[in-house]
């Protein structure tokens, strides 16, 4: 059996064990020396001890110029280990401490990245997708002739794709429920708001076939004639066309039709 003073040493070292982490220890330095071994840190691919390396730069010399850079550069170090909201949280406060910096780019562009990717598969929610979306408009409308707007706007591509792939999952299990309405404002929406993506012909088609199915005729003609004017070779305006003969109507555009409103609102 343990004595009394064995198991006071032993909880003693216990819990010594568990207060030592991998922070730096607090021993003043010159800012030179703090911001030196955070890159030699980061260089090596130590991204958690650059983070905390950066960080302290700017706790022990708030005001020099080598904390407002050692903030942009622990942003990046948290953004390699994926701890996308510390990256987040001191890329936001670099540019509410420094919004005219020449690094403000950098800024937002990382920030948008951190979103991206945690874009996650249509399945689930996306939230990170609209956050994503909203952090890749700010780069391309406040920095539109960098290198970082190219590729947020190559990004924000995939990001509408992504959001309509969305719309389109929800809007088809509406649809196999019969909850014909609540699908047909998915599917709107996908024209509506996304109609550069790849899920605008199945789109077209699924309101084509929803408007028959409710007996709205008039309707599947103008949607079905708008999905074969601009996609004759789609395989979904054909499923169409052939729903709409086999009840011995063919693809036309109504004028009462709100899709034909709602093209001529865009041509």
């Amino acid at each position: 059996m343990l004595s009394r003073l064995s198991l006071l040493l032993i909880m003693f070292t216990l819990v010594a064990c568990s207060s030592t982490t991998d922070e730096p220890e607090y021993v003043e330095r010159s800012v030179e020396e703090i911001y030196n071994q955070a890159f030699d840190s980061l260089k090596n691919k130590n991204f958690r001890r650059a983070a905390l390396e950066f960080d302290e730069v700017e706790r022990q010399h708030p005001y020099s110029i080598w904390a407002r850079r050692a903030m942009l550069m622990s942003a990046y170090s948290y953004y390699q280990q994926n701890k996308y909201s510390d990256a987040v949280l001191t890329a936001r406060r670099f540019l509410a401490l420094h919004p005219g910096n020449k690094n403000a780019p950098y800024a937002y562009y990382l920030i948008a990245q951190c979103y991206y990717e945690q874009i996650s598969d249509v399945s689930r929610d996306q939230k990170n997708t609209e956050l994503a979306l909203q952090a890749l408009r700010d780069v391309v409308r406040r920095y539109p002739e960098t290198d970082y707007a190219r590729d947020a706007t190559l990004k924000l591509d995939l990001t509408y794709d992504h959001l309509a792939g969305k719309e389109m999952e929800v809007g088809r299990f509406y649809m196999k429920n019969q909850f014909y309405i609540a699908a047909t404002k998915r599917f709107r929406n996908v024209l509506l708001k996304y109609q550069t993506t790849s899920h605008v012909e199945e789109a077209l088609h699924r309101l084509t076939e929803i408007y028959l199915t409710l007996g709205i005729e008039s309707e599947a003609q103008s949607t079905a004639a708008v999905l074969g004017y601009n996609y004759p070779d789609s395989a979904w305006y054909k499923d169409s066309y052939r729903m709409l003969v086999d009840r011995d109507f063919s693809p036309e555009k109504e004028e009462t039709s709100w899709f034909r409103k709602f093209w001529q609102s865009i041509f």
